[in-house]
């Protein structure tokens, strides 16, 4: 067992943040990640519970069981069992009783390696059909999950192995230089992780004759398909731990539970306006936010899963016709590179395809374009800590009607809550008190609910900060309409104080993308003498266009008040994470390296 998800050690952590007391409803077996909070923030008392005191209730296996999304897998084998479950190029399909069986001996061969409750297995790999597997198999074996980065280098798998104290990954055949340059650095480690290979059935590489490497297929023939799957004993036990993106330089491991993921797995599809059976193109990394919890999600649907291991354009269009895919997602940036493909990498849609994107507020006139290419494209917002997605653009009927512009803005809101959220609110951070639903007024965005995360990996000062005041902070500022929807309006680091007034990033970054020739812009703050902080714009422009930075800056004081207006543009490619996020903390130290623009035109005018 992981020595941090042992009874002793873990008690001990809650106890330091909330003075935990074990539920009566889970007083039953070990207790390790099984205890919740004596009292809230508000003082109430989450233990009274009325219904023990009255003759003839009781619980029992017979109105009890632990949620958890693994439950999906064992239903789907029985009333989608002839169905399609999972789709890899030529080389890959299986029958959700396929999935299901091939899960259970993946389950019984970790088990049969020594795997037990709690201990921590990562991947390292892209959307192949492992991944999907792992999803199952891995907390059927009773174990946790660890989706790493495909993205990182290295020296940063290193750093999350130590800290998860992972034992075993599973690295996909073109990232294994990777991992096991990882492995090198944990040369001080008391023990490594076992390394087992996913080879690509669309591209097999010649077998690997590194020692201690051992192969996934070969694994999985050693197990036994009448295994006996480890249920979570408590909804709260851990079933997998999310390392944060990487839009900050320091990702924090955020804990799941079965609950959580559980909720999120029906929630999600809601989301994205998924019925039955759905055929699902996985453009977002399964690595993110355990897919938006879709990996799970989809067996509860007796849905498809089309494995990509690359995004791109002609790859998304030729899987659209190939399979007759309903759903994808992604983030605004693979919004961007379908809109912007050449018209040789598309094909006609066999009809509309629901397309669903967070991660970012997408431009109105991106979602117009993908409108235009047969795409119906749904806005969410979300956050690792909070499984993914929190909240959706619930379209209304009576939007249609509207102008294209009036519409399209509509539709690029953050939306409301699902309906397993017990509250979003836009506060004030240092009052806690609601902001008015005026559209006007920014606040930040604090979420409270089944689906937030149980804490950050080993970091009780982080997870204290993170539920102050019994509310999540999501660290995002926003506006709330008086329709009750939410508008993201940036993140309180990006904000930019000029001169006493606040520049909203986002809004400055709406502008800069309607230009024709913008292809991805990010605006920071750069230091000023004068006006304390000046905005500070990153684009790429599309292939085939020329700019230069005064034409840009022009044309946003055509589009803004003038002094919301970029004073630098810098044209260069933008860093992002694997799912299309911006780096703005790199390009923060770009433009802080930059010094005052109003010390430079001194120092240029001496």
């Amino acid at each position: 067992m992981n020595p941090f998800f042992n009874v002793a050690k873990f008690s001990g952590w809650l106890h330091a943040l909330n003075r935990v007391r074990v539920h009566p409803i889970l007083r039953q077996g070990p207790r390790y990640l099984s205890q919740i909070s004596h009292h809230d923030n508000n003082n109430n008392n989450l233990e009274t519970h009325p219904w023990e005191s009255k003759e003839g209730l009781m619980r029992c296996s017979a109105n009890y069981f632990p949620l958890t999304p693994i439950s999906f897998l064992d239903r789907a084998a029985k009333v989608f069992r002839d169905r399609t479950s999972v789709v890899y190029g030529s080389s890959v399909k299986y029958t959700w009783e396929e999935t299901h069986n091939r899960c259970l001996k993946m389950a019984s061969a970790l088990s049969q390696l020594g795997i037990s409750r709690g201990d921590v297995v990562a991947t390292l790999a892209p959307n192949v059909p492992v991944l999907q597997e792992l999803h199952f198999a891995v907390p059927m074996a009773g174990a946790v999950l660890c989706t790493l980065n495909t993205r990182h280098d290295s020296a940063m798998v290193s750093v999350l192995l130590r800290h998860s104290e992972a034992k075993i990954i599973f690295v996909d055949q073109q990232l294994l230089e990777v991992a096991q340059g990882a492995l090198d650095l944990l040369a001080d480690a008391k023990t490594k992780p076992l390394l087992i290979l996913i080879p690509d059935p669309e591209n097999l590489l010649p077998p690997v004759g590194a020692p201690n490497v051992n192969e996934y297929e070969t694994l999985l023939a050693s197990g036994r398909g009448d295994f006996a799957i480890k249920w979570p004993i408590t909804e709260f036990d851990p079933i997998s731990v999310n390392y944060t993106s990487g839009t900050t330089s320091h990702p924090k491991g955020v804990v799941y539970n079965h609950r959580g993921a559980y909720l999120n797995a029906i929630a999600t599809p809601y989301t994205h306006e998924m019925g039955s059976m759905p055929t699902y193109l996985w453009t977002v990394p399964m690595f993110h936010c355990n897919g938006w919890s879709l990996t799970w999600g989809l067996a509860a649907l007796g849905g498809t899963n089309v494995c990509l291991r690359r995004v791109s354009p002609k790859d998304i269009f030729e899987n659209i016709s190939l399979h007759k895919v309903t759903h994808m997602s992604g983030a605004p940036t693979v919004l961007k590179m379908i809109v912007n493909s050449p018209k040789s990498d598309r094909k006609p849609l066999p009809h509309k395809v629901e397309i669903t994107t967070g991660g970012s507020p997408p431009p109105p006139i991106v979602i117009s374009k993908m409108e235009e290419l047969g795409f119906s494209v749904s806005h969410i917002y979300g956050l690792t800590e909070i499984h993914g997605p929190c909240t959706s653009c619930l379209r209304k009927p009576e939007w249609e009607s509207l102008p294209p512009d009036e519409r399209f803005s509509l539709k690029a809101r953050q939306g409301v809550e699902h309906y397993f959220m017990q509250g979003i609110d836009i506060r004030n951070p240092d009052t806690m008190e609601r902001v008015p639903d005026d559209g006007k007024t920014i606040g930040e965005i604090m979420i409270r609910g089944n689906t937030v995360m149980s804490g950050y990996l080993k970091n009780v000062k982080a997870t204290e900060e993170a539920f102050r005041g019994g509310w999540f902070h999501s660290g995002d500022l926003a506006v709330r309409h008086p329709d009750g929807y939410i508008e993201v309006k940036d993140r309180m680091k990006d904000i930019i104080i000029s001169g006493g007034e606040n520049i909203c990033s986002v809004e400055v970054e709406r502008v800069l993308l309607s230009h024709p020739a913008v292809l991805e812009a990010a605006v920071v703050a750069r230091p000023d003498d004068h006006w304390g902080q000046t905005a500070c714009a990153f684009v790429k422009l599309k292939e085939g266009f020329s700019l230069g930075s005064q034409e840009m800056i022009n044309f946003c004081r055509d589009h803004l008040p003038h002094y919301m207006a970029p004073r630098t543009v810098i044209f260069e490619d933008l860093p992002t994470t694997a799912t299309g996020k911006i780096q703005k903390f790199v390009l923060r130290e770009k433009a802080k390296a930059l010094g005052s623009l109003c010390q430079t035109k001194r120092e240029v005018a001496v």
